[in-house]
């Protein structure tokens, strides 16, 4: 059984103009917060943290939504609950709103992440 935090993901957003996205991932696998400089980026952080789940490894740690001292436009838990032939369903929680959005494939996450910071 893999400890329920193992599958969420804390990303912020720094900036985004037109799909072009930018900021940081913290994860408790990570040693440190990724900075990632577009939405493909992201993508790929979270989907090699998947890949390790596997991996024989030490208590996780909780996480905590501070990517640094600068500005963000949002901040999101992102919560992997399935993950099968590379699509992922689960939870999208937009932590500066208080919003939950649920999402049933890696593509319907994306458009989400659009739609809430287009407005």
């Amino acid at each position: 059984m893999l400890p329920c935090h193992s599958r969420e993901a804390i990303v912020t957003v720094r900036t985004y103009d037109k799909g072009i996205m930018s900021g940081c991932l913290q994860h408790p696998r990570l040693g440190k917060k990724e900075e990632f400089q577009s939405l493909s980026q992201m993508v790929l952080l979270l989907n090699g943290l998947l890949d390790l789940e596997n991996s024989p490894n030490h208590p996780l740690p909780l996480i905590h939504s501070e990517c640094d001292n600068r500005k963000n436009i949002a901040v999101f838990r992102i919560q992997i609950l399935f993950r099968e032939h590379y699509t992922w369903q689960g939870r999208l929680v937009w932590q500066n709103e208080n919003q939950e959005l649920v999402f049933h494939s890696a593509l319907e996450l994306l458009e989400l992440l659009d739609e809430v910071l287009e407005e």
